[in-house]
């Protein structure tokens, strides 16, 4: 027997989650009279799920009742690879299609969404006369999904074209410049339907479930990438890097309440998560004076990267300069293409591009990244990365039908 949205009729009878009504007490105390004592010989079985295992009445969980918990989480590289084969069994798929490198460049997925990337795959093949999905097409498919399909019909003027490449590349060269980044895939200025006018796709070499401090800085500063691109070039800034803004803040907020990576505050817990499985809201467990100090400390960190992305680019303004015409005249950019414009300016030989890089690297410090980037109010997401010069071919945050829980 399974029982689907169980808090529905399972809530706590607790004032803490709103207490309960009569009728919606009496069907719970129904359900726990029926579940006490059950017969094991009879072979019946209850499931039940929820998004809120949190709210049940504690009676319901107890032995005997709902007395073994699964968590069914977003799936890790592995699950996501597996789901991608399940849907993708009854669709002609090319011999060169890699699902591994897709599972990589979906980190963040759930079912619900690696089966609309195999969908739309399909669609695009469709489009193009071909009656086998190759691996642009998948690649393609999982932009659709996560940054909308391209809006073809929205035309930036020159000016908002030029802002929107310098913004874009600010974002890639940053990473390219930090020390552990990600592969940058691909760079584009082409509009989307979700919001967004451009993006940075990214794509890690493997999956991570750890991030250190100086990884998490990182991340800041290359967040920050774009609008010091704005400010360094043009002396001004523009609604584009409204998206980035509320990621750093998240997470240089997360840092200060959650992770104890403030020399402030210390390993002193100030923010608990509540509804872990729909929306992950936190709710800070301090003060009004704290809270105050806490907001001084997470814009100490935003100020630092905000600067340290301005350094590093004004460092590289001739680079910065070179790809950013070549993608207002292109548009698209691959992480070779981008590559190879980054030797040609530094004079890197392509044969030592690896020793030099890295030297190079060391020079400008740590460096991780996870971003997800775009342009415009309502900004879009990809995939975070970072720029190895040997590889450049494809592998990489949502949320909804993610996180039942299984009783």
């Amino acid at each position: 027997m399974f029982i689907d949205e169980i808090d529905a009729i399972g809530k706590s009878r607790d004032s803490h989650y709103g207490g309960g009504n009569d009728e919606r007490e009496q069907t719970l105390n129904q359900l726990l009279s029926e579940m006490d004592g059950f017969d094991t010989s009879k072979g019946i079985v209850i499931l039940a799920a929820t998004n809120r295992p949190e709210v049940l009445d504690k009676a319901l969980l107890r032995p005997g009742r709902f007395d073994r918990r699964v968590i069914v989480d977003k799936p890790d590289l592995k699950g996501r690879v597996e789901t991608l084969r399940v849907h993708a069994k009854n669709v002609l798929m090319h011999d060169s299609v890699d699902l591994e490198e897709i599972g990589l460049a979906t980190s963040g997925a759930v079912g619900s969404d690696l089966a609309n990337m195999i969908n739309e795959a399909a669609i695009l093949a469709v489009k193009e006369g071909r009656t086998v999905v190759t691996q642009n097409d998948l690649f393609e498919s999982v932009e659709v999904v996560i940054a909308g399909k391209e809006k073809k019909d929205r035309i930036l003027g020159p000016e908002e074209k030029k802002i929107v490449a310098y913004h874009e590349v600010g974002h890639a060269l940053v990473t390219a410049l930090e020390k552990n980044a990600e592969p940058v895939q691909k760079i584009t200025i082409v509009p989307r339907t979700m919001g967004s006018l451009g993006y940075v796709m990214q794509v890690p070499e493997e999956e991570k479930y750890l991030m250190s401090k100086d990884e998490l800085l990182a991340r800041l500063v290359t967040l920050y990438g774009g609008r010091a691109a704005e400010e360094l070039v043009f002396g001004s800034i523009t609604t584009g890097a409204s998206n980035d803004i509320e990621k750093a803040t998240s997470i240089a907020r997360a840092m200060v309440t959650q992770y104890g990576m403030s020399d402030r505050f210390g390993l002193i817990g100030l923010e608990s998560v509540e509804n872990r499985y729909l929306d992950g809201r936190s709710v800070l467990n301090c003060g009004d004076a704290t809270a105050a100090e806490i907001d001084s400390e997470v814009m100490v960190i935003l100020k630092k990267c905000y600067d340290r992305a301005k350094e590093l680019l004004a460092d590289n303004r001739d680079v910065l300069d070179k790809i950013a015409d070549f993608l207002v005249n292109k548009e698209t950019i691959t992480g070779k293409e981008f590559m190879k414009i980054y030797r040609e300016v530094k004079g890197i030989p392509e044969e030592e591009k690896e020793l030099i890089s890295s030297e190079e690297r060391n020079k400008i410090g740590e460096v991780p990244v996870i971003k997800q980037e775009n342009q415009g109010s309502n900004s879009s997401i990809v995939r975070a990365a970072e720029l190895r010069e040997e590889k450049t071919e494809t592998e990489e945050e949502k949320n909804s039908n993610s996180g039942n829980t299984v009783l």
